[in-house]
């Protein structure tokens, strides 16, 4: 094998094309090899095999700069770039993130992404900068077609083509983004194809750049002709090549959505190696909800930002809910903008999405929604320490960031049903703008009859009263307070246990009243405790003689973490709550 003995593209540049194409082959088995045994992104990097032994061949890493979009399609580059054992050795996986990472690679990885959209902004610094400090270096910004619907792609776009010196974007076009791509953009590229990069509508000469395309981007000798043709150019470049998704391993191309990312799979026949128990999960259970009220309520409009199945809707979800969907592709900010005003217009828009993608759009959730007061629904995803564990992908972050807003309503639902009461409500209603922390950890149901109305805001929910210590479980750890309240009976201690509900807000009567007969309050959240919802309990109680106990997760990068050992560390099982309170007590 080539790629054993690759351990720099120095290497590399010692081989003939003929041989390049072998190396290909190689390093798409080696992807493959990973992701049935790891999981991973496996169709975006065996499309960009090719492409990513080409640009190496060609240009000079790591004196040139390569900048990959969202890291989806870096996995090639990494086998290139002396880190072909964790994707050969079944041993040394753990060692290799799936994203760009200059802490394991500082030399060849410029920098930590996992968002998406951002490599064009990245490489227009690293091309100011080098004029100004007069380097020589080309840059290559690398970008999915998909990508380009993000806001922060155009931003970039407009900015390296202004500075209009050498950079050299590479377009990896398989006329896929996770699903299928959304947005005006979409058509130009189609055009483009078309047309064989003929086309005199061209989005990217409308910037300036001066164009490059190339049909098939899996021919190994075609591209290193065009990356030598655009190499050391004076002036912004785009270099379009047409690729297909999961090209080489035909389950990927047969069904490019669902492998665009996988677990472990059997690599003769395609079938996950852990089937899992088909258990239930609340945001597909949400989605189900949403699908089945659209039928109810024809200004229901369900809206998505490029992962439609983080909601269970898949193709056929899709086409049932016909013109009640949208999704506006890599562009955040503009779903929660386009939310803003479909409600402002009478509709009953839904948003859903991932937490670390909600980042993205914290001054639209201000701005454009809550500043406004139009009654928008947010779904946060993923809001938990058991959603995704890279810390590009952290989710865990969301009540720092969303509780503070003002004119934001923010609800943690503890159980299905209370979800759906809650979502229920949230789209009838026409006075605020609330956003729904969707549980993530597992899906608790209960009898209980919930409230139908939350317009009482910051009104919170005892469970159980009790004295001495008062036990206020957020969310989806609820159930862990429950288990920590049932553990401390057991031992003679009558906790009150508290449902908050509501995160933007404090019922300042109750917790008022829980000074009569309670020294101690506990506050129990699946979340961050830097500016989060234990932080406001303990600063009402700050003047007081009543003490307080917050229980989280402590502020830091946590990266590819292990779940179990987080809540060890940061003292969330229920035996260490249990412990910490009693000890507390007797203190």
């Amino acid at each position: 094998m080539y790629i054993e003995k690759i351990q720099s593209p120095k290497d590399l540049k010692k081989l003939t094309i003929e041989q390049l194409n072998v190396v290909a082959d190689e390093v798409r088995a080696g992807v493959l090899n990973r992701v049935s045994h790891h999981g991973g992104h496996v169709g975006p990097n065996l499309g960009f095999t090719e492409a990513t032994v080409a640009l190496h061949y060609v240009f000079d890493a790591p004196e040139d700069k390569i900048v990959f979009d969202v890291s989806h399609q870096s996995y090639p580059h990494k086998i290139l770039t002396g880190r072909a054992k964790g994707f050969l050795d079944d041993n040394s996986m753990d060692a290799i993130s799936g994203y760009s990472s200059p802490s394991e690679s500082p030399v060849y990885d410029n920098f930590e992404i996992g968002h998406t959209s951002t490599s064009i902004a990245l490489a227009s610094g690293l091309q100011k900068a080098r004029d100004i400090l007069g380097g020589k270096e080309n840059v290559i910004a690398v970008i999915g077609d998909g990508s380009l619907s993000g806001g922060e792609a155009f931003e970039g776009l407009d900015t390296s083509a202004e500075l209009g010196t050498n950079i050299i974007i590479v377009v990896n076009d398989n006329e896929m983004s996770i699903a299928e791509p959304h947005g005006g953009i979409y058509r130009n590229l189609k055009l483009l194809r078309d047309t064989n990069g003929k086309a005199e509508l061209n989005y990217f000469k409308a910037f300036g750049f001066e164009y490059h395309y190339l049909e098939n981007g899996h021919d190994v000798a075609a591209l290193v002709e065009m990356f030598r043709k655009v190499k050391d150019t004076p002036r912004p470049i785009v270099v379009h090549i047409h690729t297909e998704k999961g090209h080489g391993y035909k389950y990927a191309v047969e069904n490019k959505e669902a492998w665009h990312y996988n677990m472990p799979f059997d690599l003769q026949t395609g079938e996950r190696k852990n089937q899992g128990t088909g258990g239930e999960y609340m945001p597909v259970l949400l989605g189900k909800f949403l699908l089945e009220e659209m039928k109810n309520d024809p200004k229901l409009v369900a809206i998505t930002a490029g992962v439609p199945m983080a909601v269970g809707f898949g193709p056929e979800q899709r086409r049932q809910a016909g013109r009640q969907f949208v999704d506006v592709g890599i562009a955040e900010e503009e779903a929660v903008a386009l939310a803003s005003g479909m409600a402002k217009r009478g509709a009953h828009p839904v948003f859903s999405t991932y937490a670390t993608f909600l980042q993205r759009t914290y001054d639209q959730m201000a701005q454009d929604l809550c500043v406004n007061g139009n009654p928008a629904v947010i779904n946060v995803l993923g809001a938990s320490i058991f959603g995704m564990n890279d810390f590009t992908h952290i989710c865990f972050f969301d009540i720092p960031m969303f509780s503070h807003i003002p004119n934001l309503v923010y609800l943690a639902p503890t159980t299905f049903e209370e979800m759906i009461a809650m979502e229920k409500w949230a789209i009838r209603q026409d006075k605020y703008s609330v956003a729904v922390r969707i549980p993530e950890w597992n899906v608790a149901h209960s009898d209980e009859k919930y409230d139908e109305d939350y317009s009482n805001l910051n009104t919170f929910k005892v469970a159980h009263r009790g004295s001495k210590v008062a036990i206020i479980a957020v969310g989806d750890f609820y159930q862990k307070g429950e288990n920590v309240q049932k553990a401390l009976a057991a031992d003679g201690i009558d906790a009150t246990l508290i449902n908050p509900r509501y995160l933007t807000g404090t019922d300042e009567a109750l917790l008022n009243d829980l000074k009569r007969d309670h020294n101690l309050v506990v506050t129990i959240e699946d979340g961050s405790l830097d500016g989060g919802f234990g932080e406001r309990i303990a600063r009402f109680y700050g003047p007081s003689a009543v003490r307080v106990m917050n229980f989280g997760v402590r502020k830091a990068l946590y990266d590819r973490y292990d779940v179990n050992e987080l809540m060890r560390e940061n003292h969330l099982t229920d035996e260490q709550i249990t412990a910490d309170i009693k000890r507390e007590l007797v203190s």
